[in-house]
């Protein structure tokens, strides 16, 4: 975790309405004209993993509670702080109404359609509540609960496109026409490339192709056809935020176990086809590799071989999360059943009946039906994540299916 300010940490909850008030009511931006330069800003960023897909901190003045918040949350959190970030950078103030007014604009031209069904059910909904619905929309990008735990782990590093082309709004106010398209198809360029200079092809640069092919939102990865960096179109790019970021993500996709020098070489190239200098360029390569070895265990890329793996430790991480959240309403929900009680309770030392199964199953969606949180289980593909939920329903509140007991 990155170095922060405070000793008494602040408690959000990512998932609950109104979470972006708190945030900036806790934080208390000073209401002063703000300087701040494109790379202290982007090293701070860096700092807190949201380059890499991996969050690990905020650039922030109070440290904030993320003890059991999901990879989303922290992603969420991390794109709201990096737009803001870079609203102080280009306004030089921080003023977070204007920031949130702002935001919203930025992103209702980005997307005129909407970003949810949520909020044309609700069109009366404030600004800070539709900025809420966008950056969920933004981070959770898959349709049901099953590719969402095998969600595109780039996805979240590609958010920072985000935090690229707001810059652009604020100051031309509107987003360049095409600038979205032309930004990811350099980077997926970049990506291409890098992979391409490679000698020695590690066991994840297969994977690394296929989370970039589905993590891209603006272009196709299988219709990329680049063969050097001359073909890259480099001088469309001004801002020296674009220009450190294509060298991060450069840095990104050649990374090994042992570093080559041709990875040296081409990034070398990169900067000087952009107007970066090389001393930003042996930093990113320094700074990377020493958030890969920090970190490596946490990152999903790094332990993806086994999917079926990876959707069960990342439902399990959301399901835990749920359920402790709602721990005193579940015991409400469940005290008033007792014939789900007494299943459940069976269920933790015999293998139920099928009846009995069906029964668990129809009992416990209607419940989720009365807690909001839950309702993710009545979504396409969550009853999936079912079986997760009774398996550690009696584990996280022993006491109560303790005295419920009953013996066969």
């Amino acid at each position: 975790m990155i170095a922060l300010y405070s000793i008494l940490k602040v408690m959000i909850n990512p998932s609950a309405t109104g979470w972006i008030d708190k945030f900036f009511s806790e934080q208390m931006p000073v209401q002063l004209p703000v300087v701040e330069f494109p790379l202290t800003l982007y090293n701070k960023i860096r700092a807190t993993g949201f380059i890499y897909g991996h969050v690990v901190g905020f650039n922030i003045l109070k440290e904030i509670d993320t003890k059991r918040w999901t990879s989303e949350e922290l992603s969420k959190v991390s794109l709201l702080n990096s737009l803001f970030n870079v609203f102080e950078l280009v306004a030089h103030e921080s003023n977070f109404e204007n920031f949130v007014e702002k935001s919203v604009r930025f992103y209702q031209e980005m997307n005129p359609e909407g970003f949810s069904l949520l909020k044309k059910m609700l069109p009366h909904n404030t600004l800070l509540i539709e900025l809420e619905e966008i950056i969920d929309d933004r981070v959770q990008t898959n349709h049901n609960i099953f590719s969402k735990n095998f969600s595109p782990i780039l996805t979240n590093a590609l958010l920072f496109e985000d935090v690229l082309a707001f810059q652009q709004f604020l100051l031309y106010g509107n987003i360049p026409n095409n600038y979205l398209k032309k930004l990811e198809e350099t980077i997926v360029k970049i990506a291409t490339l890098g992979l391409k200079t490679k000698n020695t092809k590690s066991n994840y640069d297969e994977l690394l192709i296929k989370l970039f092919e589905s993590s891209v939102r603006y272009t196709k990865f299988s219709a990329i056809d680049v063969q050097n960096l001359d073909g890259l179109e480099l001088d469309y790019f001004t801002s020296d935020l674009e220009k450190y970021y294509f060298i991060d993500i450069a840095g990104i996709s050649l990374w090994s176990e042992k570093s080559e020098n041709d990875e040296n070489d081409f990034l070398l190239d990169l900067a000087k086809n952009t107007g970066v200098s090389d001393d930003f360029v042996l930093e990113s390569i320094k700074e990377r590799n020493e958030f890969i070895k920090k970190y490596k265990n946490e990152i999903p890329y790094f332990n993806y071989s086994n999917p079926v793996k990876h959707f069960y430790d990342h439902s399990v991480q959301s399901v835990t999360v749920l359920i402790s959240r709602n721990k005193k309403r579940l015991i409400k929900e469940l005290s008033n059943n007792g014939e789900l009680m007494v299943l459940l309770t069976h269920s933790t030392h015999r293998h139920l009946e099928d009846n009995e199964k069906k029964k668990v199953k129809k009992q416990l969606l209607e419940i989720c039906k009365t807690i909001p949180s839950l309702t993710i289980f009545l979504l396409p593909g969550g009853s999936l994540l079912l079986p997760i939920l009774i398996k550690f329903i009696p584990k996280m509140l022993p006491s109560v299916f303790n005295e419920n007991l009953e013996p066969d």
